[in-house]
């Protein structure tokens, strides 16, 4: 196989949480006219870091998908495809952006989506070198090998896991566990005779895509009804994933964190709180965990503004549970890294005793 940039080894004492500022979707304000807050992912950062949970030294950074990256899941016909600015249009619903010039849709809106793909192909291998590895954007479900939708262009989730089978030893089972409230239909698609791979998708039954066929695809359906709420949410989150990660033992969980299950959200139609939200992840975490599963988290949908303070909450929560150890190693040469080094061990050190 090729060498790819996005399987280089980072600095050692990184926190496997990957990022890049050019996440951020900005241009003359047209984002505004969509849903989604397409600043999140940068807010989710700003938030660790007011927590000094991270610095920017000790993240690693993501690096934008190649062409030729991509081309290991995605056919030729589908990437020229995105060179005209009315099919990226389509994809991410995003009306005006048919009539921009396409080299400022590729720089403005597909390279940030290219970013973020690269991101979870990159967390992909950190997971299984560290146990467990978050993408702070990515888990663009909708998308398959030849077909984009719902705001996803590019099929991050496919290729993490297809980078994984191909190029790491040992790594030859994966499930996913969606939990974005609707369905993934485009990683269905794309693994729907693999039996390689297990899916786990809970979401809302009458909301996009509705993708019949993909369906066929999901191990362990969880179709939920209008307005579901905590109890009922989590207890059922809980079942299912102990089920799945009983009934098949993957050597990687990649689990798409959409947080359009907030109450509230336009698109969702659930009514998780946000500390439900919290507690799922940490019932994610903790079921793979225990079982000594690579994990690597995506974050997926979330419509509204205060989706990211949850993201951020959810972390800092896996973090103060144990569940997001770290190996200690000099990240990056500088005093910051050290300092928050020392940090971490006075902070390792109090939570032993």
């Amino acid at each position: 196989p090729h060498r790819t940039e996005l399987y280089e080894d980072p600095p050692s004492g990184c926190w496997p949480i990957v990022y890049s500022p050019d996440y951020n979707i900005t241009f003359m304000g047209l984002e505004k006219l969509h849903p989604f807050d397409a600043g999140k992912w940068g807010k989710v950062i700003n938030f660790l870091k007011e927590e000094k949970l991270i610095a920017d030294d000790l993240i690693v950074q993501a690096r934008e998908a190649t062409d030729e990256d991509l081309l290991v899941v995605h056919t030729r016909r589908y990437l020229n495809k995105l060179k005209w600015s009315f099919v990226v249009a389509t994809i991410t619903e995003i009306p005006p952006v048919a009539f921009l010039p396409n080299f400022v849709v590729q720089r403005k809106v597909l390279r940030p989506l290219r970013t973020q793909t690269g991101g979870t192909i990159m967390a992909g291998k950190l997971a299984v070198d560290k146990g467990w590895a978050i993408n702070v954007g990515g888990g663009f479900h909708h998308c398959s090998s030849d077909k984009g939708g719902g705001f996803c262009a590019y099929a991050d989730i496919t290729l993490a896991i297809k980078f994984l089978f191909e190029r790491v030893q040992g790594v030859s089972r994966a499930t996913i566990i969606d939990l974005d409230a609707h369905q993934g239909n485009g990683h269905e698609r794309d693994f729907m005779d693999d039996p390689r791979v297990y899916i786990m998708d809970a979401y809302n039954r009458y909301i996009y895509p509705g993708d019949g066929f993909a369906k066929r695809a999901i191990k362990r359906r969880v179709e939920l009804e209008w307005g579901t709420e905590d109890s009922e949410y989590l207890q059922k989150v809980h079942t299912h994933v102990e089920g799945a990660l009983n009934e098949f033992k993957p050597d990687v969980v990649v689990y798409n964190a959409g947080t359009d299950i907030l109450d509230g959200d336009p698109l969702g139609g659930l009514a998780i709180s946000p500390q439900g939200i919290v507690k799922r992840d940490e019932v994610v975490f903790r079921a793979a965990r225990s079982r000594g599963i690579p994990i690597l988290m995506v974050t997926s949908g979330g419509y509204q503004k205060r989706t990211a303070r949850i993201i951020a909450d959810s972390i800092l929560n896996l973090h103060g549970l144990g569940l997001l150890h770290k190996e200690r190693a000099a990240c990056a040469v500088g005093s910051s890294s050290v300092d928050q080094m020392i940090r971490d061990s006075a902070k390792d050190f109090s939570n032993l005793s």
